[in-house]
């Protein structure tokens, strides 16, 4: 699995996705430029050790990333999203993209998208949207349990 975080903003949230990656055997891509230094304390308190645990690599900008990952199916995850996330078959070499906290992907982005591949989490009316990194977490443990939590060294029952 493959999660990407778009311009991220705040510390803390990037911290905890690197934590759910690491436990997921998801790679984390950064696209710049991050409202914070990789290095920064807050960043490594919500991550705590688990940045050497999870795969993270950090992008110049989307193109790049799109560019060295040509055959994943990219899924934007927007309020502005039609596609519920539920409700879609996730598969190995999608990549999960998510934008800022305080805005969201661009337009100029979504637009170019198809409808299908535009991901929403169903919310009640009148709230803007979860935090980030739960955000995050919601969707990519609907892929991861749509491949049966592979990796996770369950046993059968």
């Amino acid at each position: 699995m493959h999660i990407a975080l778009y311009q991220p903003e705040i510390p803390p949230n990037t911290g905890n996705v690197i934590r759910l990656c690491a436990n997921l055997g998801a790679t984390l891509h950064l696209i710049e430029p991050l409202g914070f230094e990789l290095d920064d304390a807050r960043l490594r308190r919500a991550g705590l050790d688990y940045r050497e645990l999870a795969c993270l690599r950090t992008w110049p900008g989307l193109e790049s990333l799109r560019t060295a990952l040509p055959d994943h199916r990219l899924l934007a995850c927007s309020t502005r999203g039609r596609q519920r996330y539920d409700q879609v078959h996730y598969g190995p070499d999608d990549l999960l993209l998510f934008g800022p906290e305080t805005r969201g992907l661009p337009d100029t982005l979504l637009s170019t998208m198809p409808p299908a591949q535009v991901l929403r989490i169903p919310m009640r009316p009148g709230n803007r949207s979860l935090n980030l990194s739960n955000a995050v977490s919601v969707i990519a443990f609907e892929a991861w349990r749509q491949a049966d939590f592979d990796g996770a060294g369950l046993t059968p029952d």
